[in-house]
């Protein structure tokens, strides 16, 4: 008999451990499905998880929480909200005393109903339940590891400032066959963004800068994912349709057009209250895996962009100076010496003079463009593309050259300058066109003057003085040969002598001697 007792008090023991973080775990499960919706979003805000939703879709993240996350902390506040919950309810008038309602199991309630040996004849054994517990749900013990899958996300745009992740990125899934299909999407404001929103200034009349903007990208966890209209698409708003950007209209034949793929505003169709909203997207299934989410933006305008980049994006004269001699500095491998670099001062994007010299840190040339032409342009269609070098340039990579900010106050009356070699600068002023020296007197056949003399500037032509030859070489040597035989023919008609031409142009600019 004693070795009978024996043999059954060993396994007893071994049941007992993984009983116990068994009965944790079925408890908590539970207490999870008898919350209501509250408790349920109180449960997930804690954890830092989205709270929207309906309710069965509460449930089953609580329910994976409990599963795969739950650290003593979670389990200590699901006691907390359960027994809050329960003892306000014990204390309503009229109600029954009940510490505990039967659906909810103890911790020590799946082995109390067990065999008498293992509830009366074994001592209870001192476990250091947080420790285990919590290696037990961390993959340690016999419950499968957690698969962290990845998520999707989305590119930062520099125009919207993310100040909350209302839904985070899900897959729009087909519910049947059909091209068109429909998901919706219910979820709430709280105080505090609803407090956001109405605070915030008008960017123009009916558009708040703090916003509910819905996002669409394809289905792609590799890299972040830029915006992206799956086909006949339409978001309704409780009960209207919102605006969604039109195509751009294609000038080149056999050209599609194409859509701005940019956030869509909801805010003005939203209840600003603890109101639900319900959101539902129209689109067209045609293979594509495409995913929404739902963001509270403040959104920027190109003078807080340019003036942030005044703040954070000055690169020292000094560092563009040591650029300028990494440029020219002597290839010994290279045959061709470079003595120097011309910059124009004239923005590529507008053809006026630089006020703001910019350019993107990882160009390869010294040329700028007009920082504040140039986020004005991307503030209407975004496309982020270098003027210079059409390489891409984003908001973030953008640097403001503090040499040529300087060289501008400096140099006021040129249009461009070189870099040398030292890393020093000269101007390099506009060539004027070539025609005759303004000391030459010239003399033009078929003037009114007398003596067939223009005067001069310096009025050298007053006493008649001839300063230098002047040949005008915009006539080609078989127009002028064909004007001299025209001129020997008309000798020859004539019967009577003809006095001799200074040159052989009939009209123009020729010598003076």
């Amino acid at each position: 008999l004693d070795g009978h007792v024996t043999r059954r008090r060993l396994p007893a023991r071994r049941w007992t451990l993984e009983a116990k973080m068994a009965a944790e775990l079925v408890e908590a499960k539970n207490m999870v499905m008898s919350f209501r919706v509250s408790d349920l979003q109180m449960l997930l805000g804690f954890v830092g998880r989205s709270k929207s939703g309906l309710k069965h879709e509460l449930v089953t993240r609580a329910l994976q929480l409990v599963q795969f996350d739950c650290s003593p902390e979670v389990f200590k506040k699901i006691k907390e909200l359960y027994e809050t919950r329960y003892a306000k309810k014990s204390s309503e008038p009229g109600q029954p005393q009940q510490h505990r309602p039967p659906e909810a199991l103890s911790i020590h309630s799946s082995y109390d109903r067990g065999s008498t040996v293992a509830r009366t004849s074994l001592p209870t054994p001192t476990i250091d339940y947080p420790a285990l517990y919590g290696k037990y749900l961390n993959g340690l013990g016999r419950l499968p590891p957690k698969v962290v899958k990845p998520e999707v996300r989305l590119v930062k745009l520099p125009f919207y400032t993310t100040l909350d992740e209302l839904l985070k990125p899900t897959e729009l899934v087909p519910q049947n066959n059909e091209k068109l299909q429909e998901s919706p999407c219910i979820f709430a404001l709280t105080p505090r963004q609803v407090e956001l929103i109405r605070n915030s200034r008008e960017l123009q009349a009916g558009v708040k800068s703090v916003q509910v903007v819905l996002r669409i990208c394809y289905t792609d966890t590799s890299s972040p994912q830029e915006d992206q209209y799956p086909p006949n698409i339409a978001v309704k708003v409780n009960h209207s349709y919102c605006s969604v950007p039109g195509y751009y209209p294609s000038n080149k034949p056999g050209v599609e057009p194409k859509r701005p793929c940019r956030p869509i505003n909801l805010t003005h169709l939203m209840y600003l209250s603890a109101a639900t909203n319900r959101i539902t997207v129209t689109w067209g299934n045609y293979g594509k895996s495409y995913s929404v989410g739902l963001y509270l933006v403040r959104q920027m305008t190109s003078a807080e962009l340019l003036q942030r980049l005044k703040t954070i994006g000055i690169k020292h004269p000094e560092l563009c100076k040591a650029l300028v001699k990494e440029k020219l500095r002597l290839d010994p491998d290279s045959e061709i010496a470079t003595t120097g670099v011309r910059v124009s001062l004239i923005c590529p994007l507008v053809k006026m003079r630089l006020s703001v010299p910019c350019r993107a840190e990882t160009c390869a040339h010294l040329q700028c463009f007009d920082a504040v032409f140039y986020l004005q342009m991307n503030e209407k269609k975004p496309t982020w593309m270098c003027p210079v070098c059409d390489k891409p340039a984003p908001y973030d990579q953008l640097i403001i050259d503090g040499l040529l900010s300087k060289i501008l106050t400096e140099c006021e009356d040129a249009d461009e300058i070189e870099y040398l070699v030292d890393g020093s600068w000269c101007p390099i002023k506009a060539e004027k066109e070539r025609s005759c020296s303004p000391q030459c007197p010239i003399l033009v056949l078929g003037s009114s003057d007398v003596n067939g003399l223009l005067p001069t500037p310096n009025g050298n032509g007053e006493n008649g003085k001839i300063a230098a030859d002047v040949v005008d070489l915009t006539l080609d040597s078989s127009s002028s040969e064909e004007e001299e035989e025209e001129d020997e023919e008309d000798d020859d008609d004539d019967d009577g002598p003809q006095p001799k031409r200074r040159c052989s142009y009939e009209k123009g600019l020729v010598s003076a001697c």
